[in-house]
């Protein structure tokens, strides 16, 4: 098992930029690649970033491309999302994700519980 607990969202103004953590617990966190994935209410849940395990691949939505860095510390068992000129269409709950291999569908194995992030016009 591995245990996920997201931190640092909060409401920000457009423009205006947020961090986001994920902190591991469980298993081996360097044994997992991670994914950022967000759910606006009324729309599925959608994958914003995703990164593998020794970091060497990183995925991006394309509505957040050049806007959002997924980073990942293994030694830490932490994943972060650091989300620049935020967007009133950024307005979501985050979820992080853990999976044996980066992957671009919803089939991770782990999730944690959601930060919400709301940007105001």
């Amino acid at each position: 098992q591995v245990q996920l607990v997201e931190s640092g969202g909060g409401s920000v103004q457009a423009g205006g930029s947020l961090r986001l953590s994920c902190a591991a617990s469980g298993r081996t966190f360097s044994n997992y690649a991670m994914g950022w994935f967000r759910q606006a209410p009324g729309k599925e849940r959608e994958l914003v970033a995703g990164i593998s395990r020794s970091a060497g691949t990183t995925y991006y939505a394309d509505s957040v491309k050049g806007r959002f860095i997924i980073s990942r510390d293994n030694a830490k068992n932490t994943v972060y999302l650091q989300m620049n000129s935020l967007k009133p269409e950024d307005t979501a709950v985050y979820y992080c994700a853990a999976s044996r291999f980066l992957r671009t569908d919803h089939a991770y194995d782990y999730w944690g519980q959601g930060t919400q992030v709301t940007v105001s016009s």
